[in-house]
């Protein structure tokens, strides 16, 4: 027992000491607690250390993707969701197709389907290991595609790696494990909505942060459980609650209870992505003993993992040139679609426009209800915010480079790789391959792709930028006292008692910053404004409320 203390205290203080220092050294915190974990699998202590691997793909990814889409800005997933979807989908199918056929190759006695098994557990990026890019100067948008790919291709890979291992069994469908996908995905996205609209429901009543807070801790595992059990992806449900909970969060739950939320999760992602990258050094050193015993050596299967990555890297980059050719031409088709689009908004917002509109519904046969008018303003801002949001930041050869030098493997690969059946042909060396991978991804694209983005980044005007970013802080401050001039004082006589006169003012407060809460997440639906400056906003919002709500009642 003191032994396993010790072990755990000592974790955690690596792991604070490789997040503290990573940044000083020009090293990402990642490969500094891999190589940590690499060096303590020589003690003796860790000798006979076995991982078991459904503890990361069942008890330590659900509330790291959960985590990851609360935090993720809605309005940025959909908008990329084309794009991400396309990654998340048909890329992890291409890609453990072409692995499947170069694995036939090289490794002669392990046939098709367990080539594309090994595939599937190689395809997918990790959202661990991406959270590397974010401390880069890569562009916002680039950083929502890589989020939500690796939030969504998870579910891909795994269920294409079970989809490969019943077909070394010679009972394989192409139908049945389309509809096996269908299953997995459908059902997972409906119980991972429904837990999402009840834990809001749940929390919304329970006033004490401390126990609000533990409450969110089980939910990505209420969402992750009952998938699995129905044979459905528990990944996808946890995202899909963490999605609805990120949305909704902001109109339910109280800033006190949203605060001890955001404080609480990024604690436990450091631990847990950090728990996630020791074991993965902690394995490699056995899992090489194990292929020197059992096979000839590791090096043909180093050489082999350094092919599979390069494949990886050319598919992803021939996925990527023509992805950025398709969005380049709905970026054009937007140019040519805004001029036309801020016209018609122009109209509705006046009432010689507005009648317009209701004689064209009138025309239709349908006749108009402000409603009507309302959800057809909504259109057309959303709309158009989508379309500059598009137009003024384009993806070109950079921002795809990035895409492509930034899929990197991780938790999820080291952790498919371990489920494996223990009748799969060659099954160490199988495994070793999938290590190697994820080390050198880690490796070779993460600890490059900091320099790789200061090479081709373009040469930016900082005070331009600066100047951007204050425009949209005047917006949003203009949003937000125009907002506080429609909430009515109440009307309090100077001669009732100071504490009444205080909690009338107290209320009147916090109504006003209700009231601005809420143009914001319209706003925010709208895509009116940057995610992170709207998220500053929103958070400068909460910490008042919160100041209100704790001063003291016998004071004005």
């Amino acid at each position: 027992m003191t032994e396993l203390l010790v072990v755990f205290v000592a974790g955690l203080l690596l792991i604070a000491a490789a997040t503290l220092f990573g940044p000083k050294l020009g090293v990402a915190a990642p490969l500094i607690m891999v190589a940590l974990g690499v060096a303590a699998s020589f003690l003796p202590i860790f000798d006979e250390f076995v991982f078991d691997p459904e503890w990361i793909l069942q008890g330590l990814l659900p509330p790291l993707l959960y985590s990851s889409a609360v935090s993720m800005p809605a309005m940025n997933f959909r908008r990329e969701f084309g794009a991400i979807s396309g990654l998340s989908v048909a890329l992890v199918v291409a890609s453990s197709l072409v692995l499947g056929v170069f694995f036939m190759l090289v490794l002669p006695d392990l046939g098709f389907a367990w080539g594309v098994a090994l595939g599937a557990i190689i395809s997918p990026t990790d959202a661990v290991a991406t959270s590397i890019v974010k401390q880069t100067s890569v562009s916002k948008r680039v950083v929502a595609i890589l989020d939500g790919e690796s939030l969504l291709n998870d579910a891909t890979a795994l269920v294409l790696l079970r989809t490969a291992i019943v077909a070394t069994a010679a009972s394989f469908s192409f139908w049945g494990a389309v509809g096996t996908f269908a299953y997995s995905v459908v059902v997972a996205v409906a119980i991972g909505a429904v837990v999402g609209v009840l834990n809001l429901a749940v929390r919304k009543r329970v006033t004490d942060s401390t126990v609000n807070t533990v409450i969110s801790f089980t939910v990505p595992f209420l969402a992750s459980i009952p998938a699995e059990l129905l044979g459905a992806s528990g990944l996808v449900a946890a995202v899909v609650a963490g999605l609805i909970t990120g949305i909704r969060a902001p109109k339910v739950l109280s800033p006190r209870n949203r605060l001890s939320d955001s404080q609480n999760w990024r604690t436990v992602e450091l631990v847990l992505e950090g728990i996630v990258f020791l074991t993965m050094g902690l394995q490699i050193h056995e899992i090489v003993l194990s292929v020197e015993r059992d096979h000839a050596g590791v090096a043909p299967a180093l050489l082999i993992a350094l092919g599979a990555l390069l494949i990886t890297v050319l598919v992803r980059a021939g996925y990527v040139a023509p992805l950025l050719g398709v969005l380049a031409a709905r970026r054009r088709r937007y140019e040519r679609m805004h001029g036309r689009i801020s016209g018609l908004r122009e109209k509705i917002s006046t009432d010689t426009g507005r009648q317009a509109a209701v004689e064209r519904f009138n025309r239709a046969g349908r006749p108009a209800s402000p409603r009507d008018l309302e959800r057809l303003s909504t259109r057309v801002t959303r709309g158009l915010a989508d379309i500059e949001y598009f137009l003024r930041a384009p993806l070109g050869w950079r921002e795809g480079t990035a895409v492509v030098w930034a899929g990197m493997r991780g938790a999820v690969t080291v952790a498919a790789a371990q489920t494996l059946p223990d009748d799969t042909p060659m099954r160490s060396v199988l495994v070793l391959i999938a290590f190697a991978v994820a080390a050198f991804s880690l490796l070779l694209q993460g600890g490059t792709i900091g320099a790789l983005l200061r090479a081709i980044s373009p040469d930016v005007d900082p005070d331009a930028v600066d100047e951007q970013m204050q425009a949209e802080h005047r917006r949003i401050l203009e949003l937000i006292r125009d907002t506080a001039k429609d909430v009515i004082e109440p009307e309090v006589s100077e001669d009732a008692p100071r504490r009444e006169r205080f909690e009338a003012a107290k209320r009147h407060k916090i109504a006003v910053l209700e009231a601005q809460r809420s143009a914001l997440l319209d706003a925010r639906d709208n895509g009116l404004f940057d995610a992170d400056v709207l998220e500053d906003a929103l958070d400068d919002l909460d910490a008042a409320q919160i100041a209100i709500e704790l001063r003291g009642k016998d004071r004005y």
